[in-house]
């Protein structure tokens, strides 16, 4: 038995440098396999982003809208960045969602859009050709499109361009508008208009996972449902009207603007969100004015308390 026990104790200078090497390997690769995944988890590989899919839905005018729209599918195909949807499969998906050439949408309306056509973003437009006639000088011709790019998940309104282009004939006026539309400088101006949103939408997708929305009260449509719940809704200091800006009075624009506004307890204005936007900087106009704004606050039974209310303002064209 001695004999056994010594010749199992007995180990070569080369055997025990080997077995002590191949035990502190053992004891790293945890801590090893550990490092790497921590490694791996902060550095994932590197996959190239989907390309975003944006429609372009008709621009009203058979001729030149048509021509219109076609000039600014070329120019967006040519971003790496963006996938152009067929026009034909965008125009029956719309079609089929009910929607009719309008450039005053609320933001349900402008997610169901996007929703139905596929995209994650679509540009709304319109064109046409006009003779005018100025009170001195010669008449000429005026080439213009309103363009709109719209987010199909949050149904905002990212952007509005209008390029209008003269001529002494409507056909050199048309293609000036096509050669513009089509050029590098509009398409560059939508991929970051579009890139721009991409990063905020998911900024706000985390924020609400991270920090929770707040909950406010949403006013009642009117006032006697309000009074049958103990609410007395909340009124302005003095009511302000948006001005008439001159980007609108030069496309003749007439529009409703909605916006819905946080009040706190002091009734004063806490959020301003667009809820139906039109463009041509009635949008702006408006949150401009709703930022002035000062109210006797909401109040239930005496107390007063936070409300969201829904502000609806008519723009018309002014007389001449």
């Amino acid at each position: 038995m001695e004999e056994i026990l010594s010749k199992r104790s007995f180990q070569s200078p080369a055997t025990s440098l080997f077995r002590s090497r191949l035990f502190l390997f053992v004891l790293l690769l945890p801590s090893a396999l550990g490092t790497w995944a921590s490694v791996a988890k902060a550095n994932p590989p590197q996959t190239p982003e989907r390309r975003a899919p944006v429609a372009i839905l008709g621009f009203a005018d058979p001729s030149i809208g048509l021509r219109a729209a076609d000039a600014l599918a070329d120019s967006l195909r040519s971003s790496s960045d963006l996938k152009v949807l067929d026009r034909d499969q965008v125009r029956a998906a719309a079609a089929g969602a009910g929607y009719v050439a309008s450039l005053n949408m609320s933001l349900l309306e402008a997610r169901t859009l996007g929703s139905a056509i596929g995209s994650d973003f679509y540009v709304l437009g319109d064109a046409q050709t006009l003779r005018r006639s100025p009170s001195s000088g010669a008449f000429y011709f005026e080439s213009y499109a309103s363009i709109f790019v719209v987010s199909s998940r949050s149904g905002r309104l990212l952007m509005w361009e209008r390029p209008a282009l003269e001529a002494a004939t409507p056909q050199v006026a048309e293609q000036k508008l096509l050669a513009d539309l089509s050029g590098q400088e509009l398409g560059r101006h939508i991929l970051l208009c579009i890139r721009r949103a991409q990063k905020d939408e998911r900024t706000e997708r985390l924020s609400a996972i991270e920090i929770g929305i707040p909950v406010i009260e949403t006013a009642p449509e009117d006032s006697a449902t309000a009074a049958a719940q103990g609410l007395r809704l909340p009124q302005p200091f003095r009511r302000l009207q948006p001005m008439y800006p001159e980007t609108a009075a030069r496309a003749e624009v007439e529009a409703v603007v909605d916006v819905l506004v946080d009040l706190d307890e002091k009734g004063e204005v806490s959020h301003v969100e667009m809820a139906r936007w039109a463009g041509f900087g009635l949008d702006q106009a408006t949150l401009d004015t709703v930022r002035q704004l000062h109210f006797f606050p909401a109040m239930r039974n005496g107390t007063p308390i936070p409300l969201r209310v829904l502000l609806r303002y008519n723009f018309r064209k002014p007389p001449k």
